[in-house]
């Protein structure tokens, strides 16, 4: 990316020099005795040396990538205490956040979703789009006495990121602390936004014709997901089965129409673990503060790809459009879908088949 890459060690030497400026401003008394090697911290401190060398190289310190290193190491690097950085990364994270969400994730106006339907009509041939769905194991240590709450289908212990992506690979709608060892399908049926969607809250743009097929009447905006998600009226998943006719398979594919508006999310998550390494290893947090460290990179995420594609910030909004962290989520029952809601796949199949067909799909 062109953009700034923002380094959390960076930013968590910043807030400790806040905080004790603050301590000094409210009186507090400093501390009687420092270790000898904090003592050093303005001489051999990384923030005070390495971090100021990279600005005035504009190339490198745009390159430089956050590390996620143990407490332990950072501390050693900034010659801080381990403590120290304990109080500070949470901080850190929910100052992120609370400065960056009401601009680059807030939840999205009718205008917004039906531009983000044309964005996936223009750039993935899927027409009434409001987004892809879909969840992402983040990798963490159990709690104490958690039992298998947390324990995933891979083996692991994690939480559970759930995210709407738009067209541009921007999110716009997460939900982050559901337990590992719970489906998707149930993250998604005791969330805010899945409580939404049933309730019609969400703001969706009216239903309206599939393009060039008036003759299929009025069709609803839907979200697309994989197959580890319900079917429903505004939620479309696969159709189940190998062998499949033609019209259903065009459906289906990966290079055709409905999963290859569904791999947006998929490419999003993996923008996002490039780019934070926190992702690529179990987190030794405890799952309160990971869910405010998944929540910064996300908001992150969208401020840096905004300035990647304009070079200003963009995706301005009056409302966040995160959700609280999930509690005590249980299996749900089977995807029983309703009659509308197989109905408007059939309408969305036939039309990929029909008016709405593209050169490249297969014709038997």
């Amino acid at each position: 990316m062109a953009a700034v890459d923002l380094a959390f060690e960076e930013i968590v030497s910043l807030l400790y020099l806040l905080w004790r400026a603050e301590q000094r401003r409210k009186g507090h008394p400093r501390r009687t005795w420092v270790h000898q090697v904090l003592q050093k911290r303005e001489q051999f401190g990384e923030f005070h040396h390495l971090l100021q060398e990279l600005r005035l190289d504009d190339g490198r310190f745009q390159r430089f990538l956050a590390t996620w290193d143990s407490f332990t190491t950072i501390a050693s690097s900034f010659r801080v205490g381990v403590s120290t950085v304990c109080q500070i990364i949470p901080q850190v994270a929910t100052a992120i956040w609370d400065c960056l969400v009401d601009d680059f994730m807030a939840v999205p106006s009718t205008e917004d979703w039906r531009s983000i339907a044309e964005g996936f009509q223009k750039r993935w041939n899927f027409p009434l789009c409001c987004g892809a769905l879909d969840g992402k194991h983040v990798r963490t240590k159990a709690p104490p006495n958690s039992g298998s709450m947390f324990h995933n289908y891979k083996g692991t212990f994690s939480i559970v990121l759930l995210a709407v992506v738009d067209a541009g690979y921007h999110f716009r709608i997460i939900d982050v602390g559901g337990y590992g060892g719970t489906s998707n399908g149930g993250i998604l049926a005791n969330s805010t936004f899945s409580q939404a969607l049933r309730a019609g809250t969400l703001h969706l743009p009216p239903d309206q014709p599939l393009p060039g097929g008036e003759h299929r009447g009025a069709q609803p905006h839907v979200f697309v997901a994989d197959e580890a998600f319900p079917l429903r009226q505004e939620l479309m998943r696969p159709f189940p089965g190998r062998l499949l006719p033609l019209e259903k398979r065009i459906f289906n594919s990966p290079f055709n129409r409905l999963s290859r508006a569904w791999l947006i999310v998929e490419c999003a998550f993996g923008i996002l673990s490039s780019q934070w390494r926190l992702y690529r290893r179990s987190m030794e947090l405890r799952p309160e503060v990971a869910e405010k460290c998944v929540k910064a990179t996300c908001v992150l995420h969208n401020f840096l790809h905004c300035l990647d594609e304009r070079g200003a910030p963009a995706l301005r909004g009056v409302a966040p459009a995160v959700v609280e962290p999930l509690q005590g989520l249980g299996r749900v029952a089977g995807n029983n879908s309703s009659r509308e809601a197989v109905l408007v796949r059939e309408k969305f199949m036939a039309h990929f088949s029909a008016e709405g067909a593209v050169s490249w799909q297969p014709k038997e």
